[in-house]
């Protein structure tokens, strides 16, 4: 599978709805599911969190979790559900992930995620992959962030998506520690050059296809962020871009109109518009009318009953 260029996961945006509207912009990013945590996966609704469209392909999902078992069995529920790759979260640094013992914290303790890497690559035959931030709090060394990244290529993962921050896990919140730790992407380059066996994914601030061209030049692949969530048709030329398509980039109002029938499918089984429409608010962003676009989807598509004649009318307020 070819990871030249992905769409981060992100708590409470990349669930399916998000990542079968990303499919029409691009056919071959590869996307994320939000983090799901074995427990989730172990004790609660299954289907809620690993059911996605087969359109959605290449799809990964994202575990949050710390036991080995618990993680060799969840990864092999995803494998059977038909996901692409199976990768493991050591980046959120929020309090609760400290709690549950997974996300980065866990870089200050490379054998465990390398037994929980190999316990995941013994029950599946899909990639298993690490993302990560460069370090913790005080723990931010090169060595140190080697040390990590080695001892977990020896459990058997090929594949690291490195966020180019580092985390503070006291102080900081979550938004915080997406903006205030600076972005060292000399770090994440200096780790491909010292390992270029494996394969290195750089993360963090990237927020146009020109830097992401530059970053391809260093490392193996690119993933967005927050900018392809609030400015998604920047995605639009992906394909032709990085994976070599001949295929007509869509307009925007051809995505749309595509997206119209799985609305009308989802609606159907009792999806409320909102839990979609959120999700396109971006399509429009610096066109005549965006602002109009939003404010009017947001406001009309949260009551029962709702249906695509709200974004119909939504679309005569863009020109």
């Amino acid at each position: 599978m070819k990871r030249t260029f992905s769409v981060a996961p992100m708590l409470d945006w990349t669930d399916r709805h998000e990542r079968f509207f990303l499919r029409l912009i691009t056919r071959h990013a590869l996307l994320y599911t939000e983090m799901v945590t074995t427990g989730a996966l172990i004790h609660g609704d299954r289907a809620r969190h690993l059911d996605f469209n087969c359109d959605e392909h290449p799809v990964a999902i994202q575990l949050g979790g710390s036991d080995p078992v618990d993680l060799a069995v969840c990864a092999r529920m995803a494998e059977d559900h038909g996901y692409d790759e199976v990768n493991l979260n050591v980046g959120c640094p929020s309090n609760r992930v400290q709690s549950g013992m997974f996300g980065a914290c866990l870089m200050a303790k490379p054998q465990l995620v390398a037994e929980s890497v190999a316990a995941m690559q013994n029950a599946v035959s899909i990639p298993v992959t690490v993302k990560h931030r460069i370090g913790i709090d005080e723990n931010e060394s090169i060595e140190q962030l080697f040390e990590f990244v080695e001892q977990v290529a020896e459990a058997g993962c090929e594949t690291f998506v490195v966020h180019a921050r580092k985390a503070w896990l006291n102080g900081l919140s979550p938004k915080q520690n997406r903006d205030i730790p600076p972005l060292r992407y000399e770090v994440v380059h200096q780790l491909k050059q010292a390992m270029p066996q494996l394969e290195i994914i750089i993360n963090g601030g990237i927020c146009d296809l020109e830097m992401a061209a530059e970053q391809l030049k260093q490392v193996d692949g690119v993933m967005m962020g927050r900018e392809a969530y609030h400015n998604p048709y920047i995605l639009a030329d992906i394909d032709q871009r990085f994976y070599q398509s001949n295929k007509k980039v869509l307009t925007r109002l051809e995505i749309i109109e595509l997206l119209y029938p799985y609305i009308e499918k989802e609606l159907a089984k009792g999806t409320r518009l909102h839990s979609i429409s959120r999700h396109i608010l971006g399509l429009f962003n610096g066109m005549p009318g965006a602002k109009k676009w939003r404010r009017y989807i947001s406001e009309n598509a949260s009551p029962v009953g709702a249906d695509v004649s709200v974004i119909q009318q939504a679309l005569k307020l863009i020109g």
